[in-house]
């Protein structure tokens, strides 16, 4: 008799159900034209309705499952009732049958944190650049990003009527990633992808740095993972505050799943420890080949300016 999926697993099988789920809420959100958008710190720092009722489906539904889980969200909600309609308990079935690595088949839930980000974009969301907005479940262990998701809900949105919308991608270390092709950049390419609303003097400096032949300027860290992995992009670079963990922890594992690497501006990992600030004070670098080219090009005085946790 075949013994039962590890906890992991059934984690991340769980993760994958609630966030389709989470993408058919996005699209009737905004579907229904009453986004009922909050300035949280500004006018680049918005919430929507889709915000709060897809971190509620996630929480509940994965606290539901995972009683002892430490879940992160990114919107500061009250604690109230969930309705019953926001629950998902079901979990992919693909997921389950995939073995989980040996250094993680023994983990309890209260050793792991998840980080959740219920919609990466939602500036873009509002300004309907659909293809930039991702739902994002991260999930770490001692301190580590070691699983995710990405749902990109509106994927195919281009293709017109008729188009089957959504995907979801997902990945554990050791294991590799999944729901997408993974690409490279052609060779001698470097092909920077960057803040579209978040930039500055010292973004702009360290991605003239990088002497690219291309800059892509798009909205979502989970997003531009996206980019990196399916070569559209050679190095994601974000060399600013403004960064947190729930935007980076699902995108990390999924990248380190398939080889990439992401770190802060000087090379140092991030931490997912459920007690870690959450913001990423020393900006993000991610790259799926090379990275150590693209941390040596990065200036003295940006490193200066982005002292390192």
């Amino acid at each position: 008799m075949a013994s039962s999926p590890a906890l992991l697993m059934r984690l991340v099988a769980s993760a994958y159900a609630v966030a389709e789920k989470s993408a058919d809420i996005v699209r009737k959100v905004l579907y229904s034209g009453e986004l009922k958008i909050i300035e949280k710190t500004g006018a680049n720092d918005l919430q929507t309705l889709a915000d709060r009722l897809v971190q509620q489906s996630i929480c509940a539904s994965l606290s539901k499952s995972f009683p002892k889980l430490t879940i992160i969200g990114e919107e500061d909600l009250p604690a109230e009732p969930v309705d019953d309609d926001l629950i998902e308990s079901g979990q992919n079935s693909e997921i389950l049958q995939k073995l989980c690595p040996d250094q993680y088949t023994s983990l309890k839930e209260e050793e792991l944190v998840v980080w959740v980000d219920p919609l990466d974009g939602t500036k873009e969301y509002t300004e309907g650049l659909l293809d930039h907005v991702t739902v994002l479940i991260g999930i770490a262990y001692k301190g580590t990003a070691i699983a995710g998701v990405i749902n990109q809900p509106f994927f195919n949105y281009q293709m017109g009527a008729g188009a089957v919308l959504g995907r979801t991608l997902w990945g554990v270390l050791g294991l590799g990633a999944f729901g997408f092709q993974l690409q490279e950049v052609p060779d001698g390419k470097r092909i920077i992808t960057t803040t579209r609303s978040h930039s500055n003097k010292l973004v702009t400096s360290a991605v003239q740095a990088m002497d690219p032949h291309d800059v892509i300027k798009v909205g979502g860290a989970g997003n531009k993972i996206i980019q990196l992995v399916e070569g559209k992009a050679s190095a994601y670079v974000f060399a600013s505050l403004g960064c947190k963990k729930w935007d980076t922890c699902a995108p990390e594992a999924i990248l380190h799943a398939v080889g990439g690497k992401l770190t802060d501006m000087h090379g140092n990992a991030y931490r997912y420890d459920a007690d870690v600030k959450h913001m990423n004070s020393a900006g993000v670098l991610a790259t799926l080949r090379d990275h150590q080219y693209y941390l040596s090009r990065v200036p003295q005085h940006v490193l200066q300016a982005l002292p390192s946790d």
